[in-house]
């Protein structure tokens, strides 16, 4: 198992890779977004030189907010570009997946046109990514793709997608934690967990481990069953690292405690 964290898309990525390196980590979640991260500022090869300089791994991650499932073409059309160019320095960095948030922002239109949207997209973009190796994966979103149900809907029309697990979010707007509902149908897709505390209901908190009702000990359990035993990234969104280290202890020590 590898823990790793995300770096900071106001923050210049040499800088966070810094901290984090000296923090013992082991990957970075790299999210491509603006003001600092944007594709069309960041340089893959010298991010590359960096990763590799410290012996990380790395992990693609895109905004959460791209329409790639907008009823306005022209628009679904700059965010499967956008996206595109994500694949391009995910490819110079080496990173081997990327993830998607799926899109369900079509005000006025059912459920089952968004879902014919993402999944156009997704294979648009499939096709785009597989000569350049770095696959694709759907992260669960509370609201609209938070079951194992609800995921099929785009994980079973597209065998090759992997799944991207975010614990935290399987607790929100939920009757309980989802983790080990879709491990058990999807575990074998599973790619990459996030990893974050909260007190259910709707408030994405992102607050340290153990600090909220997200079942750790479960949640473990479930990836152990399922024979995950890759990254982890750890999104503690607090200015003070301390709770980030924390988590990191917490983390490795319920991994070494729960067996399957």
């Amino acid at each position: 198992m590898l823990i790793g964290a995300m770096n900071h898309p106001a923050a210049e990525i040499a800088q966070e890779l810094e901290w984090m390196s000296a923090m013992g980590l082991d990957f970075i979640d790299l999210t491509l977004e603006p003001p600092a991260a944007a594709t069309t500022k960041v340089d893959g090869k010298r991010i590359r030189e960096l990763i590799e300089s410290r012996r990380f791994q790395v992990v693609g991650h895109t905004a959460f907010y791209l329409p790639f499932a907008s009823a306005f073409e022209g628009v679904r059309r700059a965010s499967v570009d956008e996206l595109k160019r994500c694949v391009d320095v995910f490819a110079e960095v080496g990173a081997k997946w990327m993830n998607l948030h799926p899109d369900h922002n079509t005000p006025m239109h059912p459920r089952s046109y968004f879902i014919a949207r993402n999944i156009q997209s997704i294979q648009e973009l499939m096709e785009y990514a597989r000569p350049s190796g770095v696959g694709l994966m759907i992260e669960n979103l509370p609201g609209a793709f938070n079951t194992p149900d609800e995921l099929g809907e785009l994980l079973d029309p597209i065998p090759e997608l992997g799944l991207h697990l975010d614990i935290g979010h399987a607790n929100l707007m939920v009757p309980f934690n989802m983790t080990e509902s879709i491990l058990a149908r999807y575990g074998t897709r599973l790619r990459h967990v996030h990893l974050h505390d909260n007190k259910g209901g709707g408030a994405d908190l992102h607050l340290p481990l153990g600090t909220g009702n997200v079942p750790l000990n479960e949640a473990i359990g479930a990836l152990k069953r399922c024979g995950y035993d890759g990254t982890i990234t750890l999104e503690v969104f607090s200015p003070n690292r301390d709770y980030l280290r924390m988590s990191r202890d917490l983390l490795l020590k319920a991994w070494n405690d729960v067996k399957n």
